[in-house]
């Protein structure tokens, strides 16, 4: 095998090994992507430059804890700079991944309704609480990753959580209770 082929050979070996190590969370960087920019475009399009990113960065990677923490982290910072640069203000929740067998059409205009309350209750969160709600309750992630993703303490992780979630189920109580009455 000649010098060339072996460098063709290890080069592969890489690609091989970090498509292994980035594919498995490539769909969450997507979903916190498209929570923070809303198109679906613009969310594919951070991905890739964060792929690119890690990429860059192959060589380092084995001496980070966390690979995924890393790119979650990447993907933040550059879908906030993305929304600095176009002053983007508001941001909308965007997920609606519930389903039902064969809802009925009063269970379909509730859900819907109730779509649109925590739509609304959502846009009036800060964009922190906003990230953080959107990492340990839609993506499930543990605190510890949330703190290090946010760079952020446990602790401020939780009570920003806490806060988050007390402000929405307040206003939604608030605005289903202005619906009803």
């Amino acid at each position: 095998m000649s010098r060339l082929d072996l460098e063709h050979t290890i080069k592969q070996m890489d690609q091989t090994e970090f498509m292994k190590t980035v594919t498995p969370f490539r769909a969450k960087l997507y979903r916190v992507a498209l929570r923070l920019l809303v198109s679906s475009d613009e969310a594919e399009d951070a991905v890739q430059e964060v792929m690119l990113r890690l990429w860059s960065r192959r060589e380092t990677l084995s001496s980070y804890n966390s690979v995924e923490a890393l790119a979650m982290t990447m993907t933040k910072n550059f879908c906030l700079d993305q929304l600095k640069s176009k002053r983007a203000g508001n941001l909308r929740i965007v997920h609606s991944n519930y389903t039902d067998a064969d809802p009925g059409l009063q269970r379909r205009i509730e859900d819907r309704d109730t779509m649109r309350l925590v739509e609304k209750a959502m846009e009036e969160l800060p964009q922190q609480q906003k990230l953080i709600v959107q990492l340990r309750d839609i993506e499930q992630c543990e605190y510890d990753e949330i703190a290090q993703i946010m760079d952020m303490n446990e602790t401020a992780v939780r009570v920003a959580l806490s806060r988050a979630r007390k402000t929405l189920r307040e206003s939604i109580i608030k605005l289903h209770r202005y619906g009803i009455g």
